[in-house]
């Protein structure tokens, strides 16, 4: 079990590995994308570990996940738990023989191999003691179901891989790394990114709305970050933005927030991806379907009613899972 040092040195660092201390019922994963410069070559790869809970059912392990987003194939290549290493005060994981750090990737994976460096430093959601990174004040709250983490917003690339023995150059692509940790994935949730955006090439989106299970109830928690430049905009549960509107179909995912940066308008194109494993309770299990080759459009519309940005974002990774009628009817915060 982890002690009050350790959780509070989580909050301050979320890039870092939270697991320290914990035998049962925990998971944590790093999603690493990485975009060539012409966006032909789209790779999501996750590292992380799972410990399932004591229930007799046990499964251990770690992983490295890989979505290649130009085919829509997946592949997890689970490892045995010790070979996981992970600190607790940095983004530095290992698993087998794969690296990951602020530095960049090496993998070496069956049918993946190479070196990928991050040019530039990374670009973190930003941690305060009022709102420590994403998760706003929901950080300081013990046992949430999911936590979340922005590690960079984006960042540069040098370096190529080797996928089935066709080189792939990076250099000059774009990066982005998120994170999750805790028990298990929402029963139903919707997540976005892009970082590629026609005519604003330093912008970059992150959304979400998930069911939150809280007390003996649950309610709609959604959390979105607009990276423009150098300034930040959120839309949260927790900073007094409201949803206009949410409406998923087979195509599309609409929706609409507004709050103290204005009003922002999404809707992403539905496409077919590859299956990812996602953690539940007992296990890792192989259910969650993710794509990188969605289309967003965006459109933020000030207070004074100023268009700011109105484009569309390629390139996006976009998870529409669960219990989606559920989470539609559950009510916000």
């Amino acid at each position: 079990m982890r002690g009050p040092s350790a959780f509070v040195r989580g909050i301050r660092r979320p890039e870092a590995f939270h697991g320290h201390g914990v035998k049962r019922g925990f998971f944590e994963g790093w999603y690493v994308k990485l975009v060539d410069a012409r966006q032909q070559a789209r790779w999501a790869i996750i590292p992380g570990v799972f410990r399932g809970q004591d229930n007799g059912d046990i499964t251990d392990e770690s992983f490295v996940q890989v979505l290649d987003g130009a085919t829509g194939r997946s592949w997890y290549h689970r490892y045995d738990a010790a070979e996981f290493t992970a600190s607790a005060r940095r983004f530095d994981v290992r698993v087998g023989p794969n690296s990951f750090s602020s530095d960049g990737v090496h993998l070496d994976l069956p049918g993946l191999q190479g070196d990928v460096k991050f040019v530039d430093a990374f670009d973190p959601w930003p941690v305060t003691w009022r709102r420590p990174g994403i998760m706003g004040p929901y950080a300081w709250v013990p046992l949430m179901e999911c936590y979340h983490g922005v590690v960079s917003f984006g960042h540069g690339l040098r370096g190529e891989l080797d996928a089935d023995g066709v080189r792939q150059d990076l250099t000059g692509g774009r990066g982005y790394i998120e994170k999750d940790w805790g028990r298990a994935f929402p029963a139903g949730y919707v997540w976005m990114h892009s970082n590629h955006f026609a005519g604003a090439p330093e912008a970059s989106l992150v959304a979400s709305v998930a069911i939150i299970p809280w007390l003996r109830s649950s309610f709609r928690g959604f959390i979105v970050g607009l990276r423009l430049g150098r300034r930040l905009h959120s839309w949260a549960t927790y900073n007094g933005a409201q949803e206009r509107s949410l409406e998923i179909d087979d195509s599309h995912v609409r929706w609409s927030l507004e709050g103290p940066s204005g009003l922002l308008e999404l809707s992403a194109e539905r496409v077919r991806g590859g299956l990812l494993h996602a953690p539940i309770r007992t296990r890792m299990h192989e259910r969650v379907e993710e794509t990188l080759d969605a289309t967003l459009a965006v459109r933020l519309t000030d207070p004074s009613g100023q268009v700011v940005l109105d484009t569309t974002a390629t390139s996006a990774g976009l998870e529409v899972h669960g219990d989606l009628a559920r989470l539609l009817a559950v009510g916000t915060r």
